[in-house]
């Protein structure tokens, strides 16, 4: 089974390539008929699932270990949770937004931009310095909680609920029933 290295850096590396492909259609210019402004659209709400979920189970788990384990981790945690708030905020309002609207396409940018910032912060940051602190087992054991996590995760960005993880393990899995029931209904995440 994957550490939590593993686990964390497989989202890193899904969520990089997904951002690269958006960046490469930004880039192309206004989408130029319907179906790919569907696929752009299916794209990015495929990625505020998955981002949703990878930042709900971080601040559950994770974020609390480096807290624990990592001297300065209080402060390594509290500037990641704040970017993730910042991410949350923007996913949300990206989430209303139509694909091909202006509005769209800058929110859309400033979150790739955001996005790469956070993923290097932890890459570069956090990860060393609680590599140098956690013992294997515990790798392995966080790996696979925030893994069985993700699968009851909030698929919603939730930009107002608080990151406080003994809130997130008490209200989580009803706000990820209510997320997986409106997806369910509205087909969202289906395409």
């Amino acid at each position: 089974m994957a550490d939590v290295f593993d686990v964390l850096g497989s989202d890193h590396a899904k969520v990089k390539a997904v951002l690269t492909e958006l960046e490469a259609g930004a880039r192309k210019g206004p989408p130029s008929d319907q179906d790919e402004l569907k696929r752009r659209g299916a794209t990015v709400e495929r990625l505020i699932i998955d981002e949703s979920m990878h930042e709900a189970v971080e601040e559950e788990y994770f974020w609390p270990t480096v807290r624990e384990l990592v001297a300065d981790g209080d402060d390594l945690a509290d500037h990641a949770v704040e970017q993730e708030q910042q991410a949350k905020h923007v996913l949300a309002d990206l989430d209303k937004a139509e694909p091909g609207e202006a509005d769209f396409e800058n929110l859309l940018a400033r979150f790739i931009a955001e996005a790469r910032e956070h993923i290097d912060y932890e890459e570069r940051a956090v990860w060393p310095k609680l590599r140098e602190v956690i013992d294997p087992e515990r790798a392995q054991a966080l790996g696979e909680q925030l893994a069985a996590a993700k699968k009851h995760a909030p698929t919603r960005p939730h930009p107002h609920t608080p990151p406080k993880p003994g809130l997130l393990r008490t209200a989580g899995p009803a706000v990820a029933a209510v997320d997986r029931l409106r997806d369910l209904v509205s087909g969202r995440g289906r395409t």
